[in-house]
């Protein structure tokens, strides 16, 4: 599955203001018909992702679904084009039209769409937290909005590795079987050794724009790893400005300064195009860079060397919504397209990590006869998500703001940057 621009990969920053006109257009949610569309049945709609993949999945649910639940019919589409799939989504909250069940919900945008009015709690289910928690375990609590519910269903994961070209490394003169990649230390060196050497013009090209979803492709990985699981925000206060956060800004700054890294955005892929010899990305890269990349993978480096990494998920979730007249059928629909079977098939047509409990071992004849995923299952249970909090999108623009304008152009001390941040973030995250 191809994900190397931002359109594509994550939501737009012109969602920012849709959202805002949304929540300023629609409050509550349901109304007085909140209790009698919940225990509902009948024919629903839903939208899932314009990905070729996933569209082939949802069409081969659905029509499973709908041969076996005559009355309860699902009308399926690819969720409609605009500048991205969060603005539609908010537009739709507005107009009161949203399908049923979304299958492309942003983590980051379920606080705005559930300011909105706009979600149902998966709890309002008699077995809605019960499912979830047997499907996804522990990892299911990253999802919880501030009320303690979820308004949003854990469904797959990208856990974010670093990518590596084998032949790239193999011209630097470094082994391309043992990569001294385990701690950020050696990455650094490695890096001087693959730019000093010619073998690529730069060791690593995370994208220099400042939207805000860029942080979870450069700093987020490395905070994940070197704090062993922490978000960017815990009990409502930023945990980034700390001796770990600071740590991988300085050594992200310094490939910048050592220009190891571009600080100009590249037009493309700079993995794939043997520009750069390394790349932070999920599972879905696997697809993307065969028969173009002779590639290795290791996970993100700490401070120390790890036997067992954190890193970003980059997950994608599911959205029940509050204007679905018939709810229980959407729940029933929800359950099945996130079932055993379902989620193999989602795994083995997508290569996308279902986020359930005990991964490896359910899947166990997939991994082995596809072992390029194995260690992405693996990594799949240690994921950190975005925190579920207000303002959600606005914290991470903050981050991105003092990150740019420290670590990538050294405007700005981290020191201060950094505390400017944190002090801003704390206020955003406190506002209900």
């Amino acid at each position: 599955m191809k994900r190397t621009t931002s359109s594509v990969r994550i939501i737009s920053m012109a969602a920012i203001a849709v959202l805002g006109a949304g929540l300023a257009a629609c409050g509550g949610g349901g109304g007085g018909n909140a209790s009698a569309a919940l225990t509902a049945k009948g024919p629903i709609k839903i939208w899932y992702s314009n990905n070729e993949f996933e569209v082939k999945w949802g069409k081969e649910m659905v029509a499973a679904w709908n041969a076996a639940h005559p009355d309860e019919k699902v009308d399926a589409q690819e969720i409609p084009a605009g500048k991205s799939s969060e603005e539609t989504i908010g537009a739709a909250i507005t107009a009161g039209n949203t399908p049923c069940l979304v299958f492309n919900t942003a983590p980051v945008a379920v606080p705005q769409f559930q300011k909105q009015g706009g979600l149902v709690a998966l709890d309002s289910f008699p077995d809605g937290a019960q499912y979830i928690k047997d499907r996804t375990g522990d990892l299911a609590d990253q999802y919880k909005s501030a009320d303690g519910k979820l308004y949003q269903l854990p469904w797959k994961s990208n856990p974010v590795v670093l990518f590596y070209n084998k032949d790239l490394f193999a011209k630097a003169g470094l082994d391309p079987a043992n990569p001294k990649l385990g701690t950020e230390s050696e990455l650094l060196d490695t890096a001087r050794t693959l730019v000093k050497s010619g073998a690529a013009q730069k060791a690593i090209w995370p994208s220099p724009a400042g939207d805000y979803f860029q942080s979870w492709f450069d700093f987020y990985p490395f905070y994940a790893a070197n704090t062993k699981g922490t978000q960017l925000i815990k009990d409502g206060k930023a945990t980034f400005d700390d001796d770990q956060g600071k740590q991988v800004a300085s050594m992200f700054a310094t490939l910048y300064k050592e220009n190891l890294a571009s600080k100009e955005v590249y037009q493309g892929d700079s993995f794939a195009e043997g520009k750069s010899a390394m790349a932070l990305a999920g599972p879905w890269a696997i697809a993307s860079y065969k028969d173009k990349v002779n590639w290795g993978s290791v996970p993100i480096p700490g401070t120390e060397k790890q036997d067992k990494s954190y890193t970003f998920s980059d997950a994608k979730n599911v959205g029940l919504y509050s204007s679905c007249k018939n709810q229980a059928t959407a729940w029933e629909v929800l359950k099945f397209a996130t079932s055993k079977d379902e989620d193999g098939k989602l795994l083995s047509e997508t290569g996308q990590m279902p986020m359930r409990k005990d991964l490896p071992a359910t899947y166990a004849a997939y991994f082995t006869a596809n072992p390029l995923y194995k260690d992405f299952a693996d990594q799949a249970s240690r994921t950190v998500e975005v925190p579920n909090v207000t303002n959600s999108v606005q914290i991470w623009q903050t981050f991105r703001d003092a990150w740019n304008k420290s670590v990538i152009f050294a405007n700005q001390s981290i020191d201060d940057a950094f505390k400017g941040a944190a002090d801003k973030i704390n206020q955003l995250a406190a506002q209900k």
